[in-house]
C-alpha cells in the first residue's frame, strides 16, 4: 500500500476505449457508501479519489455524460466509457474543476488504500462482515470443477 504525498497512476474502461492518467493524493482516497454510489457502480460502494482536471488528462477515447441529481439538489456529471459502460469519473455541470475519479479503473488499484468512508449511514450491512464470508480465488464454476476432479482421483 503507498503513503506518498502524491502518486501518479493510469487506467482504462473494460473495453479499453477509454484511457488516461492521473496523478492523485492517496491520503484523500475515500469509500462512499451513498445509495446513488452503490447503485451507479453497481456495488456496495464506490472507490475513488478527488482529482484537480490539471492533473487528469485523457490519453484514449471520448466519453459520454449523464447529468444526476445527488441528494442536496446538486447537479453532478457522471462521465463513462460510450461503449462498454464503465464509469471514469463524476463532476459538477458547471465550470468543473475537481474529478471524482473511480479508482476501481485504476491499473494500481490494489497498491491505493482508502483512507476514509462516507456516508456510512447507507452502508449495507454485511460490509463490514466481508472477512467472514467464504471466499474462492477464482470463480465457484472453477471451485467446483477443482473439488470434482479431487473427487474423482479419490
Amino acid at each position: 500500500m503507498t503513503n506518498q504525498a502524491s502518486l501518479k497512476i493510469d487506467g482504462t474502461c473494460l473495453c479499453g476505449h477509454v484511457q488516461y492518467e492521473a496523478v492523485i493524493d492517496p491520503s484523500i482516497v475515500r469509500i462512499c457508501h451513498c445509495t446513488q454510489c452503490q447503485i451507479h457502480s453497481s456495488s456496495a460502494f464506490r472507490f475513488g479519489v478527488m482529482v484537480p482536471h490539471t492533473q487528469f488528462r485523457l490519453i484514449r477515447g471520448d466519453m459520454k455524460t449523464y447529468i444526476k441529481t445527488a441528494e442536496s439538489g446538486a447537479q453532478r456529471a457522471l462521465l463513462f466509457c460510450p461503449e462498454c459502460g464503465t464509469s471514469i469519473y463524476g463532476t459538477t455541470v458547471i465550470d468543473p474543476q475537481m474529478y471524482s475519479l473511480r479508482l476501481g479503473t485504476a491499473r494500481q488499484r490494489a497498491d491505493i488504500m482508502p483512507a476514509i468512508q462516507m456516508w456510512t449511514r447507507s452502508e449495507l450491512p454485511w460490509v463490514s462482515c466481508l472477512d467472514q464470508i467464504p471466499r474462492t480465488p477464482t470463480s465457484i464454476a472453477a471451485m467446483n470443477a477443482a473439488q470434482a476432479a479431487a473427487q474423482e482421483k479419490a
